[in-house]
């Protein structure tokens, strides 16, 4: 069995044929596809978040208006830039948003990626500390968050409260128990997959990783996966870890599928970005019986425990639903994912 939901990166336009005009609409329609997605047997729902573009950007009154609105899927994002995040402000909003789903938050977090300005963070009061790299600020902030999920106490109390304090040094409030074997950390590069699992977090790989041996996407993406799993075990860590890779993949079964993806041809592509070389992982879009061949020879989705099928938000969520249910009716029971 394979867990199997969706990831969103939230676009939304002004033009006309987009079906997500306004902020408002992606947000609306992110609450909307969640529902769907749960109505048809997925397991999970998951957002990107992009600061400075006509994106999704703000994760947690997204994340806790599906946790209100749904009962079982998971609710994910994959993932924070936390080079942005203040860890303290994020653990409570995150535990808040954790309460209202019933423990159902998978929260990716990662160190980011280029962004849509030039170091953005910085419009948000962050900076690198002396000898530090905006990474490092990023994995400082996720370590803190990381501690802060504990739930210990650290903060000496006022000894004339407004109100009664339990005693002992207290602690962030809301805190929701279990979050912190909850959290993910996506990575581009064996290494950092290593230091996830070390931190004890589980491993969200993309469509995106460094090449770092020049074979295909998926061989070197299983790869970083086995190495994740290796380095988890060497930890001694008490629970088991998850793993997660995203895919794009499209099910033709109709005359509207096939217009929309009938023509793509898509293999892996290398390339540079952040100044590293690259492979950029293939897209999938056939009919079932030939989806199905293809997705087989596909070792990092067969070495994952979920896999997020990346959806084209802007064609509406009716469209969203249906690509989401010819995966799950049409190709996962041949594959043994269902």
């Amino acid at each position: 069995m394979k867990r199997i939901g969706f990831l969103s990166f939230g676009h939304w336009n002004p033009h006309p044929q987009s079906r997500t005009r306004s902020a408002g609409d992606v947000l609306r329609q992110s609450i909307d596809l969640a529902v769907a997605a749960e109505e048809l047997g997925a397991d999970g729902a998951y957002f990107r978040v992009h600061h400075f573009a006509q994106q999704l950007a703000s994760p947690f009154p997204l994340l806790a208006a599906v946790g209100a609105k749904t009962s079982n899927i998971e609710i994910g994002t994959g993932v924070i830039d936390m080079r942005y995040e203040n860890p303290f402000s994020m653990a409570e909003n995150a535990g808040a948003a954790d309460l209202i789903a019933g423990g159902r938050l998978q929260l990716g977090l990662s160190r980011g990626s280029p962004e849509q300005v030039i170091d953005g963070w910085r419009h948000f009061g962050f900076q690198p500390a002396p000898g530090e790299t905006e990474q490092d600020m990023a994995r400082r902030h996720t370590e803190v968050f990381l501690d802060l999920l504990r739930g210990e106490g650290f903060a000496q109390p006022n000894p004339r409260p407004m109100f009664p304090n339990p005693p002992g040094l207290l602690r962030l409030e809301p805190h929701s128990e279990g979050l912190r074997e909850r959290i993910w950390w996506g990575a581009a590069s064996n290494a950092t997959a290593v230091w996830a699992a070390r931190m004890g977090m589980n491993l969200q790989s993309s469509t995106l990783k460094t090449d770092e041996t020049g074979q295909p996407f998926h061989v070197q993406q299983a790869e970083q996966l086995r190495a994740f799993k290796a380095a988890w075990q060497e930890a001694g860590h008490a629970h088991t870890p998850r793993t997660s890779v995203s895919r794009s993949i499209f099910a033709i079964t109709s005359d509207l599928d096939r217009a929309y993806f009938g023509r793509q041809q898509d293999s892996d592509q290398f390339g540079h970005i952040d100044n590293f070389r690259a492979v950029f992982g293939r897209s999938y879009a056939a009919e079932p019986d030939k989806l199905i061949d293809q997705l087989r020879q596909d070792e990092a989705i067969a070495e994952a425990d979920t896999l997020l099928l990346t959806v084209p938000n802007q064609l509406g969520v009716e469209y969203n639903a249906h690509v989401i249910e010819n995966i799950l009716k049409h190709v996962a029971p041949a594959l043994g994912w269902r």
